[in-house]
């Protein structure tokens, strides 16, 4: 299957942060923002790539080879001329030949499922399907309004709150048909959202926008690179990143099986919750060094966090399998009194 990697941005509100850098070489957690989309194309079973080029291609070139380090063939167009970014993908045209394409920016960072978004795309046979993302605060995007049958019906373009009238924000990828393809003109400046669509619309074709769950962001300011980056860390956002940025292995030490009578309590916050209860048995003989552990000479209750999601690990062992089970419901219920 082929894409098309829309990486001729200049990044111009970044340059504060990163200088003369083409956008799509903006680095994340060690990797620029291109090889990432890269990498994400090649685990959807994408495997040739040609890259729109703008602003210092041969930057963007040598920087990231013909894509056989990621297991794709990478070729290269580059505009004369801007050209928007429908226009940017006819420059393409003999790259794609009559086949559907996937067109996503080099710019962004996603996990996007792209395999959900062809499969879409084909089961309904649309002219172009677009991927969209849920925003709570969707005023610096496109919006895009779809029926219950997912078709798009309308766009409105970066809207003041008083105009919000839907979360669906439009991402910027597209799979296109060739006869959306073949509505863009050559040669002269044709945008996606301003120009192809709403052509498109008028003709009656099908625009199907299908929502995806996972992470996107436009890598648009120094505000958003920065949250991209910490929501990177913080695992927010699934990435491959660089050796240098990979986890230590002794940061988290794996789960204790417990021992005897166990229950698992879902919370809000466990750290939180371990404090409160840490802080109502502070009188009693408990031990604070690996969670919470009671104990007299006939049970141990031994309370901790789960490491793996938010959840506390309430385990008793007692000789009275019975006086076991009723302490474990017990520490439970107090528990949940003490998260509410």
């Amino acid at each position: 299957m082929k894409a098309i990697l829309l990486a001729g941005g200049q990044g111009t509100r970044l340059k504060p942060v990163t200088g003369d850098l083409p956008k799509p070489l903006v680095p994340l957690l060690g990797r620029p923002l291109a090889e990432h989309i890269l990498r994400l194309l090649h685990r959807n079973g994408f495997d040739r790539v040609c890259a729109a080029l703008r602003y210092r291609p041969e930057a963007v070139k040598a920087a990231l080879g013909d894509g056989s380090a990621w297991g794709l063939r990478l070729e290269y167009r580059t505009e004369e001329r801007e050209l928007g970014t429908a226009g940017a993908v006819k420059n393409c045209a003999d790259f794609i030949g009559g086949e559907d394409v996937l067109v996503i920016s080099g710019d962004a960072a996603c996990d996007l499922d792209l395999s959900e978004l062809l499969r879409r795309h084909r089961e309904r046979g649309a002219a172009v399907t677009l991927a969209l993302h849920r925003e709570a605060s969707p005023l610096r995007f496109g919006l895009a309004v779809t029926d219950e049958n997912d078709a798009v019906r309308a766009f409105v373009e970066k809207p003041a709150w008083s105009r919000v009238v839907t979360d669906l924000v439009n991402t910027g990828i597209y799979v296109l048909s060739p006869r959306a393809l073949a509505a863009i003109p050559p040669d002269r400046p044709f945008d996606f959202a301003a120009d192809l669509f709403p052509l498109l619309l008028e003709r009656g074709e099908l625009l199907l926008g299908v929502p995806l769950a996972g992470y996107w962001c436009d890598v648009g300011t120094p505000l958003s690179y920065y949250r991209c980056c910490v929501d990177a860390l913080e695992g927010r956002l699934r990435l491959e990143p660089d050796e240098a940025f990979a986890p230590s292995p002794a940061a988290q030490e794996p789960d204790k099986a417990p021992e005897g009578f166990v229950l698992e309590l879902p919370c809000r916050d466990r750290a939180a919750l371990m404090g409160r209860l840490s802080q109502w048995m502070l009188e009693l003989p408990a031990d604070y060094g690996d969670g919470i552990r009671l104990h007299d000479p006939s049970y141990e209750l031994h309370i901790f966090p789960d490491s793996a999601k938010s959840a506390l690990r309430i385990a008793v062992n007692a000789g009275d399998a019975e006086f076991a089970r009723r302490l474990a419901f017990s520490a439970r219920d107090l528990a949940r009194a003490l998260e509410n």
